[in-house]
């Protein structure tokens, strides 16, 4: 499976954005879909997932409230949608995909499909 995340930019404090994540290839309809950040100089952080049945979603403590991850089936994509956004969001932000217990969902050791990255930069 191949996943493609688009969306990110620079915007400013308080401003939303909308990222994607396609998959195409072998596609998992049962598997859990996350997206992760990293900040320069900081560690891959866990941001939000979905699990794929049920749609049940989760987040880090840090963005809930603010942004909002879902999912379509059709296009089997999914999306993160950020608002509020403030300058500690900046990173690159990374989709990831795999067949991921509930327990397990926000450990990025977790998934073996990854996108490449967006960056997204929130100025002050």
């Amino acid at each position: 499976v191949q996943l493609q995340a688009s969306g990110g930019g620079l915007v400013q404090a308080g401003g939303s954005l909308r990222l994607s994540c396609a998959a195409s290839g072998r596609t998992f309809s049962s598997y859990a879909k996350g997206w992760f950040r990293q900040a320069p100089g900081k560690e891959r952080e866990f941001v939000a997932a979905i699990r794929w049945s049920g749609g049940s979603t989760y987040y880090a403590d840090s963005v809930k409230g603010r942004f909002t991850i879902s999912r379509d089936n059709a296009k089997n994509t999914v999306y993160l949608q950020m608002s509020s956004l403030k300058p500690e969001d900046t990173a690159v932000y990374y989709c990831a995909a795999d067949n991921v217990i509930l327990s397990q969902l926000r450990m990025s050791d977790s998934y073996h499909y990854w996108g490449q990255g967006t960056l997204v930069t929130v100025s002050s």
